[in-house]
């Protein structure tokens, strides 16, 4: 086989689409919001698509679950009672403008102080 030439089922065979290209709307750092449940978190890591378990997203009631071909955010998450890390498609996610921090007990350790709404990592954490 030639170099330009890949077995039929190969990823890189002109003949196989691609999945779509998903843009994420939101960057580490951004304080969000759930936009069908009360609660709110800043972005610490995206995923392009859902890279979560299978048992985890068959445990999202059927109406409210969201499609995979879409980015996914892990948050530093609060609500009321207490704070937790989740893990959110971007179709449920809305910017948080209230300009109030995140009251996590992790925030200090992967970000610096917020910032015009915003989170910035701390040096340590960029690549």
């Amino acid at each position: 086989m030639s170099q330009n030439q890949f077995p039929h089922d190969h990823p890189l065979d002109p003949g196989v689409p691609l999945p779509p290209i998903a843009h994420a709307r939101f960057n580490v750092g951004e304080v969000v919001r759930h936009r069908l449940f009360d609660f709110r978190g800043v972005i610490f890591d995206v995923d392009p698509v859902f890279a979560n378990t299978e048992e985890w997203y068959d445990a999202i009631p059927e109406s409210v679950r969201p499609r995979k071909d879409q980015p996914f955010y892990h948050l530093l998450a609060e609500n009321a009672d207490s704070s937790y890390v989740a893990y959110v498609s971007q179709q449920n996610l809305v910017t948080d403008d209230s300009d109030e921090p995140i009251d996590h007990p992790a925030i200090g350790g992967l970000f610096d102080k917020l910032d015009n709404g915003r989170y910035r990592l701390k040096q340590s954490h960029r690549h």
